[in-house]
Order: C-alpha cells, then structure tokens, then sequence
C-alpha cells in the first residue's frame, strides 16, 4: 500500500481580471481540490517539456547513438547508485 504524503497548507493570493476570477469560480476551479488538480496537471507538463528538452540535448551531442544494450546497462548503473544511496539513508 503506498505511503499517504504529508501535506501543508498555503495562503495565495490570486489577480485576475475580474471576468476570469467570475467565471472560474463559476466552474469550481476556485476550489482547493480544483486547484491542486490545476498545480499536478501544470507540473506533469513541466516535467515532460523537461523530458523532451533533455532529449533535444543529447540528439545534438557528438558521436553515435547509444546502443540498447548501452542504454539499459546505464538504467541498471544509475538504478544500483540509487539503491545504495537510499539504503545509507536509512
């Protein structure tokens, strides 16, 4: 069962025009459970466009592509470096 994540409270303050602030209110997208949706949602694409900027990067560097093979053995390099760092943690 996953672990239920802590939460905090903040206090933002919000300027919108007022025909905006009306009509998202009107639609419920004021409401907290709205909002948290909204910050999920805008951060999911950051880390996407993210992902793909990476991406753009590393089809520009020199030299040949990686293999899969070559691919798979860094996934299992960074996955071990991971595991271990996150056993000295505990």
């Amino acid at each position: 069962m996953a672990e239920k994540e802590s939460t905090i409270q903040l206090e933002i303050t919000l300027t919108l025009p007022e025909s905006v602030a009306q009509e998202a209110e009107a639609r419920g997208l004021l409401k907290p459970a709205s909002l948290e949706s909204l910050v999920h949602e805008a951060l999911r694409k950051q880390r996407i466009d993210h992902l793909f900027e990476v991406a753009d990067r590393l089809a520009a560097l020199p030299g040949p592509p990686l293999t899969e093979a070559e691919v798979e053995e860094e996934i299992q390099a960074v996955r071990s470096r991971r595991r271990a760092s996150h056993a000295g943690r505990r």
